[in-house]
This record gives C-alpha cells, structure tokens and sequence, in this order.
C-alpha cells in the first residue's frame, strides 16, 4: 500500500519514488490541493509551458470518456522528454479513468489526479492506496507550523520582516484553506507597501477583525461551558452594538456545523478528520474537537431547537432581545459545562 500520513506530504511529493506513476492528491483545502498539484507537475517536465510536455486534462471529460486519460498517457511525446498530465478535479467518478493506468501504467508520462475530500471508502483513494505504482497525498487544513512555514515565504519574497510574534499573531487569524491564506498575506504585503517590516497594527488593520474574534470566542465560549469567557465576550459585543439576534445566528450556525460533524463522528469518522473539513482557523480547531467530543448528537439537536426559539423570539420581541439571548446562551453554556463533568 502506498498511502502516507499528511505531514509526509511534502517530504514524499519532493523526493518521488520513480514507481509512482500516478500521483492522487486530494483533501478538502482545495488551495492546498491545487499548490501541490502544480508544484509537482512543473517538477516533473523540462517545460512547464510546453503544452506537449505538461497537458491539462478537465476532471469531468476524463469521467465522461475514462478511455480519454489512458489515450493521453500512453501517447509517445514527438520530441521525447518528460511529460505529466494533469486532471482537474470533479464530482464525477473517476475510477473507471483511472484503473487501466494502476494495472498498466505509463512508462512516459507521470498522472497527477486532482480529488476533493475523499472518504476512507472511497473507490478511488481505495484504489490509489493499494496500487505499488501510485500515490494518494492527504492535503487538510494548514497548521499553525505550516502557515508560519508560509508567511515566512512569503514576508522574505516581498523583501520584508516580520518578528515571532507578529507571525503568531497572523496566523492565528487565517483560516485552514492555502490558497485564501495565501491571498490574506498578498494583501497584507500590499498594505505594508515600502515599509521594511509588517508590524502587529498592519495584520490588524488588513487581517484582523475583532468584532468577528470577539464572536468566535463567544460562541466558542458557548460550546465549552465557560461562562465566565461568555460573559465577557458578550458585553464586549453588546457594547458594541452587536444585535442579539445577530449573536444568537453566529451559535445556531455552530450548532448545526457541530451536528452534521458529530454526525459523521457517529458515523465511524475521527474526531480530528472531520474537524480537518470544517476549514477552521488554526486557534478554533482545538475547541471544536472538545466541542465534538463533550455534545452528542441529541443535545446539540436540543440547541439547535433552544436557539432556533431564541431567535424567533428576538424577532418577536425586539425590546426583550437581549434578555432572550442571555438567557438562551447561558442555558447553552451550562449544557455545555455538563458535557465536561459527565
């Protein structure tokens, strides 16, 4: 079996074993996905922006005509060279594409199939994962040593600095998705402008948004059963002007996202897998997995329903707003401090 662990990833992508003839990156950062993609498909001709020696397959015609993929990788390249092939990625089935190549693969062109968030069960993954001449890559959410590994690149391309903390303090704010961390940390370098170094003010004038931290920690808070923690950040909100049902929206919302993952929990899937597909920011992950770990599916449907009523009752009775949504959050919060002394 040729499946490797994410964090191997990078090490495996960068020294391929010359067996693996066909390469199946998927995950859900799709920005991570593509990244890795690219970077291998440049790696692996003479020519990137040789038509002939790197070919651009589209995912959804490859499942139209699976005879399509086989063709295109066994066609000898007129002028010799390396050649890669590259299948964007689609919510068709691919399996029937792919096969042929696992059984026989082709000795001139290297196949890199793009994939979104497969399941252990997935016939393709299965597949790629038992084949000796191919390779499944995972790609999940970046860590926070990852995007540390990316600012850094990124502060020395643009002829910048950036101190320890200041880093700490970026990558706590970007979420798990490659390509959008990428594009936050494009624009923070276009903000900084010919300044020589990105300073804390900088990340919090472009990247930061505290009204949105601020109601990450308390729905966070909610979910934990840390009153104390919820109290704050709800007078911090309400002093703000936050609407109430506009608060009670953002925990209904974290309800539902926590009952489809529990749901999935329930359904044999780890803890720490599906909190990978919920593209969190790097700060929350741990939170949410003690979340998933404390509430069971039928108390997070009884907060759905108790927030739900909440809100509908904010609406009804606008001067009461607040009332309601202390009452609401704090009953939540106590289910929540329960679910940790159970």
């Amino acid at each position: 079996m040729v499946a490797i662990k994410a964090h191997e990833a990078e090490r495996s992508l960068a020294r391929l074993d010359p067996a693996w003839r066909l390469v199946l990156i998927y995950g859900p950062d799709a920005g991570l996905v593509s990244e890795r993609a690219a970077g291998l498909a440049r790696a692996s001709v003479d020519d990137p922006q040789d038509g002939f020696q790197l070919v651009r397959m589209d995912g959804d015609a490859v499942a139209a005509d699976p005879l399509k993929l086989a063709d295109e990788a066994n066609t000898i390249g007129l002028f010799g060279g390396r050649r890669a092939i590259r299948v964007s990625p689609t919510t068709k089935p691919l399996l029937a594409a792919v096969e042929p190549l696992l059984a026989t693969p082709s000795q001139d062109a290297l196949v890199i199939v793009e994939a979104g968030d497969l399941q252990r069960s997935n016939p393709l993954r299965t597949a790629c994962e038992k084949a000796k001449t191919a390779l499944a890559v995972p790609c999940y959410g970046d860590a926070a040593r990852d995007l540390g590994t990316i600012i850094d690149e990124m502060v020395r391309g643009a002829g910048k600095s950036i101190d320890r903390a200041t880093r700490d303090h970026l990558a706590g704010l970007l979420g798990g998705d490659r390509q959008t961390s990428r594009r936050e940390i494009e624009k923070l370098m276009l903000y900084v402008g010919a300044e020589p170094a990105v300073l804390t003010e900088h990340v919090e004038a472009i990247v930061g948004d505290t009204a949105q931290r601020e109601q990450a920690m308390l729905v966070d808070a909610v979910f934990a059963g840390k009153l104390a923690v919820l109290d704050l950040a709800q007078a911090k909100l309400m002093s703000e002007g936050l609407d109430p049902g506009v608060m009670l929206g953002a925990v209904l919302r974290q309800a539902l996202a926590l009952l489809k993952a529990r749901q999935s929990v329930d359904a044999g899937r780890g803890v720490k897998d599906v909190v990978a597909t919920m593209r969190l920011p790097y700060p929350r992950i741990a939170t949410t997995e003690a979340a998933l770990v404390a509430w069971s599916s039928p108390k997070l449907t009884e907060a759905v329903t108790l927030i739900g009523n909440a809100v509908l009752a904010t609406r009804q009775d606008s001067e009461m707003g607040r009332a309601i949504a202390t009452r609401a959050l704090w009953t939540l919060a106590r289910l929540g401090r329960a679910g940790r002394s159970e």
